[in-house]
């Protein structure tokens, strides 16, 4: 039971020791904002362990949306009571990286902007540099656990947009996990000639086919046929890896002229496993990776859910209180096993 002064928070060990705590709810400071966290969800990076084990204990939680509870001095954009979404890396629009468009690989959004303490709490101390460039009024009609899509959402359409995908290509998504999911809705959106979805988990594949993919293939020997068989007798012009054990495939399945996107993070010390001259020489290939969302593209992903464009919550299928969370992990860590896709964490659930 926490008293006025404290709250509970969600405090990661390891994927398999995640604790219900206790710590004292942040003082707001100037410009910054109090949010009272309605809706979380767990993210794929948040159980790469190898990522997190020499910052632990930390309260993770980046994808999240809910109510301003207070307001730090000087901040005139928000006020107490309004819906918000909320971005925990922030660009400082200002250094070579920003000013050249790359805004996720400026030093600002890697190193040193974040939520305090974080998502999987009952509030979160927004600070004054998010405050002005990474929170967003949530728009009518938009519930908080689809708005806690728009973080997952923006880094999607920032990778299909690095990889420069054009209305009428193909796309190939290897991998139906959330990322993979959100990828097929996008490319949809943008256009896409034809989207297949590919994965070795049957239930995913179904969640692909409800995304919009056109055909749903099982990662298996007749993959790369299949494809043919279903874009005309080409292979895909844009493939996307949204999981580390599929990157032999994508060399397999990409067409002359086209591009790979490295979307998801890998194991530590993963490889590409590729002969330069089979893969490159003559083929015109494109290797291109993507890291994040930047502002612009938050607004855009709030504008997407709330147009209906993708349906964000088809995806989910766990919903669970803050003392359940820990459970959310096991999940998050063995899909097959529990059916499991998005997990949303709901604090006052």
């Amino acid at each position: 039971m926490t008293n006025d002064n404290t709250m509970r928070v969600l405090m990661y060990y390891s994927n398999k020791d995640v604790r219900l705590e206790e710590m004292p709810i942040p003082k707001v400071g100037p410009g910054e904002l109090l949010m009272k966290v309605k809706a979380s969800g767990i993210c794929g990076s948040d159980v790469m362990e190898w990522y997190r084990r020499d910052k632990v204990p930390l309260v993770l939680g980046h994808e999240t949306a809910g109510e301003v509870a207070e307001v730090g001095k000087g901040v005139q954009k928000f006020k107490p009571g309004d819906r918000i979404a909320a971005t925990h890396h922030v660009p400082c629009n200002t250094c070579h990286y920003c000013l050249n468009g790359h805004h996720t690989v400026c030093d600002t959004l890697l190193k040193e902007t974040h939520f305090h303490p974080g998502g999987f709490a009952e509030y979160v101390c927004l600070p004054a540099i998010n405050v002005d460039r990474g929170v967003f009024k949530i728009p009518d009609g938009v519930t908080y656990e689809e708005a806690s899509f728009m973080e997952p959402l923006a880094c999607v359409l920032r990778g299909q947009r690095n990889a420069c995908l054009k209305p009428g290509q193909s796309v190939l998504v290897l991998g139906s996990g959330i990322s993979g999911l959100l990828h097929v809705s996008v490319a949809r959106a943008l256009g896409a000639g034809s989207v297949v979805a590919v994965d070795t988990i049957p239930f995913r594949l179904e969640k692909a086919e409800e995304m919009g993919a056109h055909a749903c293939l099982k990662a298996d020997e007749t993959m790369v046929d299949s494809l043919k068989k279903v874009n005309e007798g080409r292979l895909a012009d844009l493939v996307i890896i949204c999981f580390e054990g599929f990157i032999p495939l994508a060399f397999q399945s990409v067409e002359k002229g086209g591009t790979i996107l490295f979307f998801s993070g890998a194991s530590e010390g993963a490889t590409i496993p590729v002969a330069i001259n089979d893969i490159f020489w003559r083929t015109e290939i494109t290797l291109t990776s993507t890291y994040a969302g930047a502002p612009y593209d938050c607004e855009t992903a709030l504008k997407l859910i709330h147009a209906g464009t993708v349906p964000v919550t088809k995806t989910i299928t766990h919903r669970l209180a803050l003392e359940e969370a820990p459970e959310g992990f096991q999940k998050v860590c063995a899909p097959l096993e529990h059916e499991c896709i998005k997990v949303i964490v709901e604090p006052e659930r």
